[in-house]
């Protein structure tokens, strides 16, 4: 059922019309008009904005009325009189406080690992999501205006420090050591000591050599005996007294049942035999199949022979003009002389030098390295007394916190020490019981 567009004719060209969008699809299934869904009833969750103006008065500006502020009186400073006495630039700190040799102690505090999550924070706060921002102009400010004006003399960027403490230069001190009043003779120094007048030389004795002795088998034979066997003997005595408590014997050391509850309770119910029906015995049937079909009978072709042609036997004899190759297409568009085009190229404006770069920068043709000046240290040296003590590193978390065992979970013992087992609830889970406890029940029954 092939559809055929009545409008146009079928041509090989001059095809000017536009094309029908008529189709056996439209005809068959036209289109119906589209029926939009309808708006939800939902109330829309959006702010309320107050249209009244905010009030701008409020309990502090009702309440603390604004006086007037008086500027201070400033008190004029003292004049700075100069005394002729000299600094003493010594401090109890230099003099108390000594430095010592620092040694790092190692740290005591256990290391505390910390979960750091890896889902992603939300940074948004309740304050921005409840509280919107609202329409207000913006409130002048109550304080009353700045009478400073700074003065107009020019800073002479000196300090008191500066004024009044002056180097001087280092103080010539007095020299309080005793004078050596030792008188050197100038005799020549004798080189002779009391170990070197006494204590003479003497020969040295032959040193003694050892000699070892022949080892020689011993003829008694070995019994065997040592000296715990032979000092130690076995005395006959009771034999000791086993000193663990009484335990009662729990239900867990009974044999394990074979049959649960769900086997108890819910029992196989007597099934009635399936009724299954005999299938009849097959018998063949005694007439012969026919294996015609529908075409074969009505469809026949009595006497078929092949069909003739109706063209006249003068077409069919060949010309003997050559073929025109020639059509249409080849007649109307035909290729045009057209010529490649040259790209559109300007010429270069850029001069390069004959000469190789010499690739230095700026920095290394104008900035010469220079000799480094070696500066002078005018720190005095610290003339007070080194103590060769180390430092006590002992604190009283060394001292009086001392490591504790590992103490194993009581979950993991088949049967806890100090717990009595007392049974097992509806759910399955044992139940245990402190020992003290349990004696304290049986007691009172």
């Amino acid at each position: 059922r092939c559809h055929r567009c009545p409008h146009l004719p079928t041509r090989p060209y001059e095809k000017s019309e536009k094309p029908c969008m008529l189709s056996e699809y439209r005809e068959q299934y036209p289109l119906y008009p589209m029926t939009l869904p309808r708006d939800s009833f939902k109330a829309k969750e959006a702010y309320s904005m107050a249209q009244i103006p905010m009030e701008g008065l409020s309990t502090t500006k009702r309440d603390y009325i604004a006086h007037e502020v008086l500027p201070q009186k400033l008190k004029p400073p003292e004049k700075h009189v100069k005394s002729d006495e000299s600094m003493d630039l010594t401090s109890t700190y230099k003099q108390d406080y000594n430095s010592y040799p620092i040694s790092q102690v190692p740290p005591c505090v256990p290391c505390v690992t910390r979960h750091i999550p890896s889902a992603k924070m939300d940074t948004k706060t309740t304050y921005e999501d409840d509280y919107v921002l609202w329409n207000e102009p913006k409130t002048e400010l109550v304080r009353p205006n700045d009478r400073f004006h700074p003065s107009e003399e020019k800073f002479d960027y000196r300090t008191i420090v500066q004024d009044d403490y002056l180097y001087r230069g280092p103080v010539a001190t007095q020299s309080c050591k005793p004078s050596n009043l030792v008188q050197k003779s100038k005799a020549p120094f004798e080189n002779i000591t009391n170990y070197s007048v006494n204590y003479v030389p003497h020969p040295l004795e032959k040193r003694y050599v050892h000699k070892y002795e022949k080892y020689k088998v011993n003829e008694v034979p070995f019994d065997g005996l040592t000296t715990h066997k032979v000092s130690y003997k076995g005395l006959a005595g009771q034999p000791a007294k086993l000193a663990k408590p009484y335990q009662q014997k729990l239900l867990d050391d009974l044999p394990f049942s074979s049959t649960t509850e769900f086997q108890e309770k819910y029992q196989a119910w007597p099934r009635t035999p399936v009724f299954t029906k005999k299938p009849d015995v097959y018998l063949p049937p005694l007439e012969k199949m026919d294996l015609h079909t529908t075409t074969q009978i009505h469809y026949k072709h009595p006497n078929g022979k092949p069909a003739k042609i109706c063209r006249s036997l003068a077409q069919l004899n060949k010309s003997t003009e050559p073929f025109n190759s020639s059509s249409i297409m080849k007649e109307d568009y035909k290729p045009w002389l057209c010529k490649r085009l040259k790209p559109i190229t300007h010429a270069p404006e850029l001069t390069f030098p004959a000469k190789p770069m010499d690739c230095l920068t700026t920095f290394q043709t104008h900035y010469v390295p220079h000799p480094l000046t070696v500066t002078k240290n005018y720190k005095p040296g610290w003339s007070g007394p080194k103590h060769h003590t180390l430092l006590d590193d002992k604190t009283i978390y060394a001292t009086s916190y001392t490591p504790k065992g590992v103490v194993k979970c009581l979950a993991s013992y088949k049967d806890p020490p100090g717990y009595v087992f007392e049974g097992t609830n509806a759910d399955g889970h044992r139940l245990y019981l402190p020992a003290s406890k349990s004696e304290c029940l049986q007691g009172g029954h």
